[in-house]
C-alpha cells in the first residue's frame, strides 16, 4: 500500500489493523515522524516499543528479524520503532519478510521512519506492493498548512489560538510540527487550559512563555550559513552556545530548508526567474514574505549538484550528532563553518 499525506488520515486505520510494516519517508520527517506516532496508537495493542537505528540494522540485518518474532521478557506484546537514514534498513526488511515466510512465526509491527528516503527507494519499492505493508510519503508543508495544524494542536489542549498566532509559532518551529507541538504544550500549562476549559491565547502569552520568532528562533543562523555570509557567523555560533540552542533542533531547520530549497529547484527548472518563481510562491503563501530575499540567495548558491551535496552533508551531520550527543554542539558548529564557506564560493 501507498499513501502521502492527502489521503494518510484515511488509510491511517485500516493500515494499522492490517499492516505488518510501515516504512515512513519524504522530506517532511516531522511528518513522517508524526504519522508514525498516529499509526503506533492506532495498533490494537502496541505494547512494548523497542528502538533500533539504521546503523544497528545495516551492521546486522538478522536483527530487525529475530527481534520481530522474539516474545517480550513477560510474554506481552511489542512493536520496533526504526529511525534510518535512506536505504539503511533494506536488507534487513527484505530479511524479515522472507523470515516470515520461512518461520510462519508473526512477526510484531514495525515502523521505519527514514529520513533522506523516498517512494522511490529501494526499501519504498519491497514494500509498496504488498497488502501487509504501508509506505507513506511526506512532502514539505507550507505555512498555512501547518498553522492550520497548530491551530487543530491547540483545540486538542483547550488553546484557543487566532490564525496570526498559529503562523507565528508555526515560523518560530521551523514548520516543524514536533517543535511546535512543544510551544503548544507549553502555552496551555501557562494558561491552565483544557479541552474542558478552554483559554483563549494571545501575543502577551506568547511572549511570557518564550515561544520563538523570527526574530529569535533559529531562522538567523540558517540564513547566515546558507547564504555564505562569513563576517556574521562567528556571531551566530556564539549566538547559539549563548541561548543553548538545541544541536538537533537546528539541524532539522536546516535540513527543512534544504528540503525546501529541493523543491523551489525543481519548480524553477535550469533556466527559471528565480524572482518570478518566488513572487509567485509568496503569492500562494506557500513561502512567507520575509523569507523571500534569503530564499532568492540561497537558490542562487544551492541547485542542482551543489544541492545534493548539501542534503548529503546535513544528512551525515546529523548521524554524527546523534552518535556523539556530548560534542554535538562542536560538531555542529565545526559543520556548519564548512557549509557556510562552502556557499560563499558563490558569493
Amino acid at each position: 500500500m501507498k499513501a502521502s499525506q492527502k489521503d494518510f488520515k484515511g488509510q491511517a486505520a485500516k493500515a494499522a489493523r492490517t499492516a505488518q510494516v510501515f516504512y515512513f519517508c519524504g522530506p517532511d520527517e516531522a511528518g513522517a515522524h508524526d504519522a508514525a506516532h498516529q499509526i503506533a496508537a492506532l495498533l490494537p495493542d502496541p505494547g512494548e516499543r523497542i528502538e533500533l537505528t539504521g546503523a544497528d540494522l545495516k551492521k546486522d540485518p538478522v536483527r530487525l528479524g529475530d527481534e520481530a518474532r522474539s516474545i517480550s521478557l513477560f510474554g506481552d506484546k511489542r512493536h520496533i520503532w526504526v529511525r534510518a537514514s535512506g536505504d539503511e534498513a533494506h536488507d534487513a526488511v527484505a530479511n524479515l519478510l522472507d523470515g516470515a515466510m520461512d518461520s510462519g512465526v508473526e512477526a510484531c509491527p514495525v515502523l521505519i521512519v527514514a529520513s533522506s528516503a523516498s517512494d522511490k527507494s529501494r526499501t519504498a519499492k519491497l514494500l509498496s506492493p504488498r497488502p501487509d505493508a504501508l509506505v507513506a510519503m511526506f512532502y514539505l508543508p507550507d505555512l498555512r498548512s501547518v498553522a492550520e495544524t497548530v491551530k487543530i494542536m491547540g483545540d486538542k489542549t483547550g488553546v484557543q489560538l487566532a490564525g496570526d498566532l498559529a503562523e507565528r509559532i508555526a515560523r518560530g518551529a521551523a514548520l516543524d510540527t514536533r517543535l511546535a507541538q512543544s510551544e503548544v504544550t507549553k502555552l496551555a500549562l501557562y494558561l491552565d487550559a483544557s479541552p474542558e476549559a478552554p483559554r483563549k491565547a494571545n501575543v502577551a502569552a506568547l511572549d511570557a512563555i518564550g515561544a520563538p520568532t523570527e526574530d529569535d528562533n533559529f531562522t538567523a543562523l540558517v540564513n547566515v550559513v546558507l547564504g555564505g555570509e562569513l563576517g556574521k557567523l562567528t556571531g551566530e555560533l556564539r549566538r547559539m552556545r549563548e541561548l543553548g540552542m538545541s544541536p538537533v533542533g537546528l539541524l532539522l531547520a536546516f535540513e527543512r530548508r534544504a528540503a525546501q530549497l529541493a523543491q523551489l529547484a525543481a519548480r524553477l527548472g535550469a533556466r527559471g526567474d528565480i524572482h518570478a518563481l518566488l513572487e509567485a510562491e509568496v503569492q500562494a503563501r506557500r513561502v512567507f514574505w520575509k523569507d523571500r530575499r534569503d530564499l532568492t540567495e540561497q537558490l542562487k548558491r544551492w541547485r542542482g549538484k551543489r544541492l545534493a551535496r548539501l542534503v548529503a552533508r546535513l544528512t551525515s551531520l546529523h548521524r554524527a550528532l546523534l552518535g556523539n550527543s556530548q560534542s554535538a554542539e562542536l560538531l555542529l558548529a565545526q559543520g556548519l563553518s564548512d557549509i557556510a564557506r562552502f556557499a560563499a564560493q558563490r558569493s
